[in-house]
């Protein structure tokens, strides 16, 4: 048997971003031995890219914001599709770990009166979002970094050893997770740049994974994003709730082609950037829907307004949530009002003098000015569309955030409920914050009560993780052409790019779901050429079956709702339906290796949090028999 490195720890933590430091922290400072384990250099999570800021009710610049205006947005935004408990603890436990934040030693931008600074975004009633300049993202994880050290730095004050109850695991990927039974036992995975194998002996393991975004052509994410803890939590038995809801963030950057997608900060529109269309028109006034009429401005007068006095104005529309405003800025582009270069125009350099867009958005400042020879401060950007975010995750009790295997927890991006059918912008920080937190909590809990009994992973099935690891070196083709896993990926990422993007219909969805069902077929010939030392093919052939099946996630989950709800906008069903409001989308491992989708039934909400919206508002979105008195 190939030669495999062994560790013994109380829990792994699979995910170096902020709810997989967050996790590790909590873990630790409960006194348990915890492995953090990070697919890229450690530091260069995916949580930098969220730059605008961390949205907690603490009230620093708008006095009426509370934790039960914070729950309120975070449901209208999900479209009452949340859990409902995953919202009321992020919406009250959020203040207090930003808090935490700065005892770790987070240093945040100020209001005059030397609080932390607030800020205005999409679907937030107040300024509410906690930040570092538009480099909040940066910020969190220099702090957790530092946290982390800190800790290793008093075990090696207690027992001469730094990594004595807590070591970093950079440049590592997990590519299956043990199992004594029906309960976790570990996880087996590899060295990037030496390829030589490495398992993890732990009674509790915590997904901290991320998202899906490089199953799609057009992305905001970077390379780790594969999916990787969706698709190890299918394959060992837990559920995935809401995966039809993929969030396309409505400002990505469209041109040079080499830049296409990558993250353009709500925090511009939240500091008076506008979106205009090629005829220098702000059409989000024509895309307000319904459920936000009262809410938002009917004229550019209102809106502008609105910046200096919130209480007597209302919001301006390009403060929408992200799924609405990316709809808009799709439906302007077909209809031939786009800017040159497919997107539309987002405009900060005339309503900001110059110091202060660099003061406020330097990142964008120097994102645009090095990348596409453009000074926001004197021209527009062009901007539109990019896969950014999947609301959809492996399903969790909110309190402890444990999945339905024994000793599996989740938290962060790779976790669904949280945010419905739709996350509003600066809620994945304070997700990553308190549900990292959980996790940990969770895990360490969940250790204790186990005693010193240890599950252990049976040793044929170590082996067979290895030798499915190894098998696109040795792959049987059956007579047929070995597969390029570069080729597969790019047939994969335009299949769901052209098939299950931003608009969807079911004959598309039907054509996407052979296609990927194809490609799992030709994933079993992909071959690989080369050492397992640094081999960037090879770690591709690994990714693509975890692609692969959240891509059938999220093409079967979309195909069987049918109506529009935030992230999922059918075509054929336009309309949102108060039937589907309560259903959700369950997908598990089925036997063949394939999806397979159940529908079950959301928790009614408590009694006194429906009390917190206005009985006309709950008409929008619940069936006469739900609402507060029936239908009287």
């Amino acid at each position: 048997m190939t030669e495999i490195e062994r560790h013994d720890f109380d829990v792994v933590v699979i995910g170096a971003g902020g709810a997989g430091l967050r996790a590790a922290i909590e873990a630790r400072e409960l006194g348990k031995r915890t492995a953090v384990i990070c697919k890229s250099l450690f530091g260069k999570a995916h949580t930098v890219m969220a730059e605008g800021g961390i949205a907690a009710s603490m009230g620093n610049v708008n006095s009426r914001d509370s934790w039960q205006v914070h729950f309120r947005d975070t449901m209208r935004g999900g479209k009452f599709l949340n859990n409902w408990r995953m919202a009321e603890l992020h919406a009250k436990e959020a203040p207090q770990r930003v808090w935490e934040l700065e005892t770790y030693g987070a240093l945040f931008d100020r209001t005059k009166d030397g609080k932390i600074s607030q800020r205005n975004f999409g679907g937030h009633q107040y300024p509410r979002l906690a930040h570092v300049g538009d480099r909040t993202g940066l910020e969190l994880i220099r702090t957790l970094q530092q946290k982390i050290v800190s800790l290793q730095q008093e075990d090696f004050d207690r027992h001469g050893d730094y990594e004595a109850n807590l070591k970093v695991f950079a440049e590592c990927t997990i590519t299956d997770l043990l199992k004594d039974g029906d309960t976790i036992a570990g996880a087996f995975g590899y060295w990037r740049e030496n390829g030589r194998f490495i398992r993890f002996d732990a009674p509790a393991v915590v997904l901290a994974t991320g998202g899906i975004g490089k199953a799609f052509k057009v992305t905001s994410n970077s390379w780790e994003y594969t999916g990787d803890g969706h698709a190890l939590a299918l394959r060992c038995g837990a559920a995935l709730i809401n995966m039809e809801f993929v969030q396309f963030h409505p400002t990505g950057m469209v041109w040079p082609p080499s830049v296409k997608g990558i993250l353009v900060t709500e925090s511009v529109r939240g500091d008076g950037g506008v979106l205009r269309n090629s005829e220098q028109k702000r059409f989000m006034f024509d895309y307000v829907p319904d459920v936000f009429k009262d809410q938002y401005a009917t004229s550019e007068e209102e809106a502008d307004r609105w910046y200096d006095d919130p209480d007597n104005n209302r919001r301006p529309p390009e403060l929408l949530p992200r799924d609405e405003v990316a709809r808009a800025i799709n439906s302007e582009v077909k209809a031939g009002r786009g800017s040159p270069h497919g997107g539309v125009f987002l405009d900060v350099s005339t309503r900001l003098p110059a110091e202060t867009v660099k003061k406020r958005l330097p990142s964008m400042y120097h994102q645009f000015k090095e990348l596409a020879d453009v000074d926001i401060t004197t021209e527009p950007m062009e901007v539109g569309p990019t896969c950014h975010y999947v609301m959809g995750g492996v399903e969790v009790d909110p309190d402890t955030a444990a999945a339905s295997v024994a000793g599996l927890f989740a938290a962060g991006e790779v976790a669904g409920g949280m945010h419905g059918s739709n996350r509003l912008g600066g809620n994945s920080l304070s997700d990553l914050l308190v549900f990292g937190r959980r996790a940990g909590l969770g895990a360490a809990t969940y250790v204790d009560s186990l005693g010193p009994r240890r599950p252990s992973a049976r040793l044929t099935d170590v082996e067979a993780a290895a030798q499915r690891a190894i098998s696109p070196f040795g792959a049987d083709t059956d007579g047929e052409i070995a597969e390029n896993p570069y080729s597969l990926h790019q047939e994969l990422q335009q299949t769901m790019n052209d098939l299950v993007g931003i608009i969807r219909k079911a004959d598309e969805m039907e054509l996407a779901l052979k296609k990927v069902g194809e490609l799992r077929r030709r994933a079993d010939h992909v071959a690989v050429e080369g050492h397992r030392q640094f081999n960037p093919g090879w770690h591709l052939a690994l990714d693509l079956r975890n692609m692969i099946a959240v891509s059938e996630c999220v093409a079967r989950a979309g195909l069987a709702r049918t109506e529009s709800r935030g992230g999922h906008t059918r075509d054929d069903h336009p309309e949102m339906d108060p039937e589907w409001r309560h259903v959700l989308l369950r997908c598990t491992q089925d036997t063949d290796g394939g999806v397979r989708v159940e529908r079950g039934m959301q928790i009614p909400m408590r009694a006194d949090l429906v009390d917190l919206f206005e009985l006309d508002e709950l008409k929008k979105y619940f069936t006469a028999d739900e609402l507060p008195g029936g239908t009287d």
